[in-house]
């Protein structure tokens, strides 16, 4: 199996900028996946989400979800469980507009932490955008106004948590899925490798790096990469 795709931000600024330019044109091709290292987003913001989100689940989450897997009998299990996800999620809008303000339970800094960084993935997926743009012979904005809805760009946040399972050859994280919209940046965890790609019929491992940022392409996407590539 190929290597993962794994691309320096960074080498777009000096001579390398065409060898990663075709980088990211064949990580989109056949893969639909890649990583990105030194994207812009400050890491000391990403330590800061990360603390942030698990003391967060500890202190509203977590026992609400013990008592939701008691609930269901699942620590249990003899046979594989098909129809849920053993995760603990919350969902924040950015845009069209916000409700950050209307989640109980996050604190001031959690709030602020999180407008934050969602504007340094605003600004990254815009950046992303128009380097598609540029590997499609597009002009510069043409994927952020294709996306766009009645009101302007949809724009959220997917807060989820995984805890320890009993049963993980039984339960899955997250089942096989795909994903709705343009395209997703996801700030995985650095130490567990959990996430996981199809390519060519088998499933790959997405390794986890500290400070690294996913970049998956969603469906909307996909659908534009096949019309243009």
């Amino acid at each position: 199996m190929d290597n993962f795709p794994i691309i320096n931000l960074e080498n777009l600024n000096g001579d390398e900028r065409k060898a990663t330019m075709e980088k990211i044109k064949d990580a989109c091709e056949n893969w639909g996946f890649f990583e990105l290292v030194n994207h812009g987003i400050p890491h000391d913001l990403m330590d800061t989400v990360e603390r942030l989100t698990k003391e967060h689940y500890r202190k509203c989450m977590e026992q609400r979800f013990k008592e939701l897997v008691s609930s269901k009998g699942l620590e249990a299990v003899q046979t594989e469980v098909k129809d849920m996800d053993w995760e603990s999620t919350f969902h924040l809008r950015h845009l069209p507009e916000s409700n950050i303000s209307e989640i109980p339970d996050l604190s001031d800094e959690y709030r602020k932490s999180m407008k934050e960084f969602a504007l340094k993935l605003e600004t990254l997926a815009e950046e992303l955008l128009d380097l598609l743009c540029e590997n499609l012979g597009l002009e510069k904005g043409y994927l952020k106004k294709a996306l766009y809805g009645s009101k302007g760009p949809t724009f959220g946040t997917k807060v989820a948590n995984y805890p320890p399972c009993p049963k993980p050859d039984l339960v899955k994280g997250l089942r096989a899925h795909t994903d709705a919209g343009g395209i997703i940046l996801l700030f995985q965890d650095d130490k567990v490798s959990g996430l996981q790609l199809l390519k060519d019929g088998n499933w790959v491992d997405v390794p986890p790096m500290h400070h690294s940022i996913v970049i998956n392409l969603g469906d909307q996407l996909e659908v534009k990469k096949k019309t243009f590539f």
